[in-house]
This record gives structure tokens, sequence and C-alpha cells, in this order.
């Protein structure tokens, strides 16, 4: 089935796949071939992409997600998303620091909006972390 993973920037898969596990509002769900339609909202959190078959998990690719809708028929999925980034563009190192800034911020924010701007941040970067682990974790 044919997966595109679309951003704000463009689309970043596009892509015949055996497989794709996505973060929804109501739990992850895989997705195979011949999977009922469905429109549902995708949260934060990463997704798996399984290419072929008998691949391995240790051929997953993974992204890191900002959250949106997801839209999947017999033979397709469209995943639309603010954000998507690629498991080995993310630099563990600095997402970690980036994820204790944005927890600073958070502890310092001073109102309501200071407040959900760090909420965001701790959010994006905590997942971009979870990504950068699961990465790891799969590639040993």
């Amino acid at each position: 089935m044919n997966l595109k993973l679309i951003t704000m920037l463009g689309v970043k898969v596009d892509e015949e796949i055996y497989e794709l596990i996505v973060p929804t509002s109501t739990g992850e769900i895989a997705v195979f071939p011949g999977h009922e339609a469905l429109v549902t909202l995708a949260v934060p959190g990463a997704i798996a992409v399984r290419y072929h078959k008998g691949d391995p998990d240790s051929k997953l690719e993974f992204f890191a997600i900002s959250g949106g809708i997801v839209e999947i028929s017999q033979k397709a999925i469209r995943v639309l998303v603010d954000e998507a980034d690629h498991g080995d563009d993310i630099i563990e190192a600095e997402s970690r620091a980036a994820l204790d800034r944005a927890i600073e911020l958070r502890e310092k924010a001073q109102d309501q909006i200071e407040l959900e701007k760090a909420h965001q941040l701790v959010d994006r970067h905590s997942v971009r972390l979870k990504v950068a682990e699961l990465r790891r974790h799969h590639r040993r």
C-alpha cells in the first residue's frame, strides 16, 4: 500500500510500504494492506514504517510527528502533520538538551501564553527524544 507522509513543508514519504504504526487519539494502531477505511486524529508521537512483510524490527523507520490527520483506505495511507522528523535526522544529545531547556521555560512561564508554548516545546522534544531512543534500540 502507498504511504504519503505530508508536512507543511511538503511530502516526506511517498512509497509503497507493508505496515504503518501510528499514534492516534485512541491509542496506537497498526495498518496493513487491505485495512478498513478510516479517518482519525494522529497525536504527537512516533510512527514506525515497515517497508516489506519480512523486514525485521531493525529495519523499521521512525518519524517523530506533531499530530494531525490520518486517512486510511485499503490501498493507501495519507498522514497529514505539521512536522515529521526522520529518526536518522535526530541527534539524541541535542534533543535531550532542547527538552531540558523547554522544561526550564515551562517552570519559568509568566503567563498562560508562555506556559502553552513551553508545553508544546516539551511535547515536541519528548517525541524527538523517544524516536532517537527507538532508532538506537532497534538498530542494535
